[in-house]
């Protein structure tokens, strides 16, 4: 399997399957590729914001594949003449031959459509699981105590965790969010985008270290990917 970094939270999964997650292309200054280069099997959406739903829509279209997010998200996608496989925490579906199981997330979740605000349920993570391999997308996040439970039910072999601080937890947190969850491979995101979000990910490599797991870290460029 190899796993492709957008830039900001995006990633497509590739195997036998494949699956795009937060697909934010049009407007992130980081991504490598565009819309219309995008081939999947699946989109996965962890929650409502402009950052992360970015061109769910369209890029399902243009494959005519379903998007897999929170139920109320999926009833707000479906009016915009899309397959949306609704999902809820805990819940585990295989959808387009993709095993997705969601998990909870620390953060807040809208969509905004012409200056109005609409809720979009819970936010919410991924484990998607291609050909055995399960990549754990933790979504934007705090670290929680619970993401221990994911770690022990799961076994995520890749976990994509968020390192930008203001929007999601930090550095030191996130290294913590590692430890809890004990993944074979650690690759950081959510950082650089903007601004706001700048962080040095080696930063984030040398916090893991620190604490003496047996994880390893990969930093990835926009455009680069780790195959395991």
């Amino acid at each position: 399997m190899k796993v492709w970094w957008l830039g900001h939270a995006a990633f497509l999964i590739e195997g036998s399957k494949k699956v795009v997650v937060d697909p934010f292309i049009t407007g992130n200054p980081l991504s490598p590729v565009k819309v219309e280069d995008i081939k999947v099997d699946l989109v996965a959406v962890t929650h409502g914001h402009g950052d992360h739903l970015g061109d769910a829509v369209e890029i399902a279209k243009n494959n005519d594949v379903p998007i897999v997010c929170i139920h109320e998200l999926s009833r707000i996608l479906a009016k915009k003449g899309v397959e949306a496989v609704g999902m809820n925490i805990g819940g585990t579906a295989k959808v387009n031959g993709v095993k997705v199981t969601m998990v909870k997330a620390v953060h807040s979740s809208d969509v905004e459509e012409d200056d109005t605000i609409i809720s979009a349920g819970d936010p919410a993570g991924f484990v998607i699981e291609i050909d055995g391999v399960r990549v754990y997308h933790c979504g934007d996040t705090d670290v929680f105590l619970d993401m221990q439970l994911i770690g022990e039910l799961y076994k995520p072999d890749v976990m994509l965790v968020p390192i930008g601080d203001w929007y999601t937890m930090g550095i030191e947190a996130a290294a913590k969010a590692v430890e809890l969850v004990k993944p074979k491979v650690a690759i950081p995101m959510h950082y650089n985008t903007f601004p706001v979000i700048e962080k040095n990910p080696e930063e984030f490599k040398k916090a893991v270290e620190e604490r003496g797991l047996d994880v390893k870290v990969v930093i990835l460029k926009p455009g680069e990917f780790y195959e395991i």
